[in-house]
């Protein structure tokens, strides 16, 4: 043999005897130095316990939180330690039977093994944590009380956009797709809401404590002290433009009515307040009592789980003029001066559909037509718009009318941080061929011009629209949250981007902006006026039908009214809708004008307290519904809006 053949044969027997002892080496650790791996398996010996971790508290704009923590417990079983313990007792302070303590123990023993933790009872009111915690001994060593965090509300508002969370279900832990692949069982997660939008923010991190155990099978103290245990993370906060008084003011204008309130403010697109009227004190969510309290409320005849300000639709009424009057400024059917001969109603359709007004002038111009709110002047340039020649056909006029609502945020999603927005309903060329058999014209869907028709818009797309009018074209999507504290991910980069509506001119919002503005100190919203601010809006009333018994019937109208001010620097922009309720004057104005107030100024002025108290005296619920609503009843069982109840003292100057 070479010596060269020597020589790699030494190399390669060198590099094989260096293998195997790394390999002894490696096992000679693990078997001998480190007891790691040989304590944690030792079953037996050793208790695995599960520490959860704070959910990230949320704060109002002013870093009042809104949403935190405290601190419950749930009783756990391990199903095969149960042994010889004082069961009668155990169901007496629990307040349920044997047979009901036998089928927990099954559950358990099903859910998760006869070897593993599983919660027995969940969410321990007070009571029942006392008197368990004096009397554990008789108890173990197969229950154990664990500490649960759990969502408490301090001001006792916010439920449909705050949300709420639940234990994960055994449907989410089997899902195959990966999407729940972080949790396990007696894990919480957000259901609905910012809860749900920002799981991932919130939720933290768990974390593992090692407990020794001695012969009995009781807890001793720390494994090795405490070396094998890992950390609970909490999660991290959120910061929203929420205004927290803005908020509770809102709600307790809205009992007693369904409707809706949002504002937002202009120059970010944060959410001010959001209100779905009637709402519930989030409180009624969190606690022992959820599931019970969750049935009433979805079940309850006022549907106060419907989160109506992102979810509900209405015809917008007048509010659509101003949009109506840009569109047709915009494509130059019209200047502003351009007037119309109303004469009381419109009709060059074959058909007379009146108006309201019949002033002289009153649709002398853009200006004098928003003030009086004439309905024949907006029916006429919804049909100059679409017939316009430069289309050829009323068919592409149609398409490029609702190219410019979907510009201003209708019949799309506004894109808000949370679940479940409704895209609304714009009269498109689909819709309109399937409504009238493909045989239309302008004629047909008139009443779009003056916001009735085909037609139907969420309160969140409304107050967005006011946002693009007061910036002249421009909006951010609408959104809850500003920051994420210690966070360093681009998660809200698209709420600060600017939006432009590109194609509308500037000329063309200034000249809706100014009859918006006419309309509050001499036209119909005057009640809306506030002293030494510009405010500039649109009241609406829009016709409310119903399929009753396969028959339409026509209902009371809905009471609309959007607004934004100041008119040269805005800072808030708003939509209020009451349901059935009649003018906007009567409710949606006054109530919308006590809020500006309140926002702007940061108090309610002296002369405009009888009209507050008015607004919260107020209901508008029919009878039937009064008696059927549980809601009143149920929102008085909770305790922890305290918070809420010093803002409304406040404001009513008690």
């Amino acid at each position: 043999m070479s010596v060269f053949n020597q020589s790699r044969r030494r190399v390669i027997q060198f590099i094989m005897l260096g293998t195997v002892l790394v390999i002894v080496a490696r096992l000679f650790f693990l078997q001998v130095v480190e007891t790691k791996y040989s304590k944690l398996a030792d079953a037996n010996a050793h208790l695995r316990k599960v520490i959860y971790p704070s959910r990230g508290i949320v704060y109002d704009r002013h870093g009042r939180p809104v949403m935190r923590n405290e601190a419950l417990y749930d009783l756990m079983v391990t199903p095969i330690n149960v042994k010889n313990i004082d069961t009668a007792y155990m169901c007496e302070v629990l307040n349920i039977d044997m047979k009901e303590f036998n089928r927990r123990i099954q559950v358990a023993r099903n859910r998760e093994g006869p070897r593993r933790p599983s919660v027995f009872s969940s969410l321990l009111s007070p009571d029942m944590y006392g008197k368990l915690q004096e009397s554990m001994y008789l108890f173990q060593p197969g229950f154990e009380l664990v500490q649960r965090p759990v969502r408490s509300y301090p001001y006792g508002v916010g439920a449909n956009f705050l949300g709420y969370i639940s234990e994960v279900s055994p449907g989410m832990l089997n899902d195959t797709s990966g999407k729940y692949s972080a949790y396990q069982q007696g894990d919480y997660i957000g259901m609905t809401g910012l809860e749900r939008t920002y799981e991932d923010i919130l939720m933290g991190q768990r974390g593992i404590q090692y407990l020794v155990k001695d012969n009995l099978n009781r807890p001793q103290g720390a494994l090795e002290g405490g070396i094998f245990d890992t950390a609970a993370i909490a999660g991290k906060n959120l910061r929203l433009a929420l205004d927290i008084e803005l908020q509770v003011l809102g709600e307790n204008l809205m009992k007693g009515k369904i409707g809706s309130i949002v504002a937002i403010d202009p120059k970010t697109g944060g959410i001010l307040t959001m209100v779905s009227g009637p709402s519930f004190d989030p409180n009624l969510l969190s606690g022992s009592n959820k599931a019970r309290n969750l049935g009433i409320l979805l079940t309850d005849t006022v549907k106060p789980m419907f989160n109506r300000p992102i979810q509900a639709y209405y015809p917008p009424g007048s509010t659509m003029k101003p949009i109506t009057g840009l569109i047709a400024l915009d494509e130059g059917v019209i200047t502003p001066s351009f007037g119309f001969n109303c004469r009381g109603g419109y009709g060059l359709c074959g058909r007379f559909s009146r108006c309201l007004h019949s002033n002289p002038g009153h649709a002398a111009n853009m200006r004098a037509a928003l003030a009086n709110s004439c309905n024949s002047y907006f029916m006429h340039l919804y049909r100059l718009s679409v017939d316009a020649p430069k289309w050829g056909g009323v068919k592409k006029g149609q398409a490029k009318f609702v190219e410019y609502l979907n510009a201003m945020g209708f019949g799309r999603q506004t894109g808000i941080d949370i679940p479940s927005e409704s895209r609304g309903v714009v009269p498109d060329t689909a819709r309109m061929n399937r409504v009238y058999n493909n045989v239309w014209n302008s004629c047909s869907e008139m009443y779009v011009g003056m916001g009735q028709g085909q037609l139907g818009l969420t309160p969140l797309q409304m107050a967005n629209a006011m946002c693009i009018i007061a910036n002249r074209g421009s909006y951010y999507i609408p959104h809850f949250v500003e920051s994420v504290d210690n966070d360093n991910s681009k998660i809200l980069d698209k709420y600060k981007k600017k939006q432009t509506v590109a194609h509308i001119s500037t000329e063309s919002f200034n000249s809706v902006i100014l009859g918006m503005e006419d309309v509050v100190k001499q036209g119909t919203a005057r009640g809306a006026q506030i002293e030494g601010i510009d405010v500039c809006g649109k009241t609406g009333t829009a016709e409310n039908k119903a399929r009753i018994n396969g028959k339409v019937v026509q209902l009371k109208d809905h009471s609309l009214f959007v607004c934004f001010a100041p008119k040269d620097d805005p800072k808030i922009a708003l939509c209020v809708v009451v349901e059935n309720s009649g003018f906007s004057t009567t409710y949606a104005v006054p109530i919308a004008a006590l809020l500006l107030e309140k926002y702007l100024t940061d108090s309610i002025s002296v002369k405009r307290k009888p009209i507050l108290q008015k607004m919260l005296d107020a209901n508008t619920f029919s009878p039937e519904i009064k008696h059927k609503s549980k809601l009143d009843s149920l929102n008085s069982v909770s305790y922890a809006g305290a918070e809420g109840a010093v803002i409304m003292r406040k404001i009513l100057g008690h």
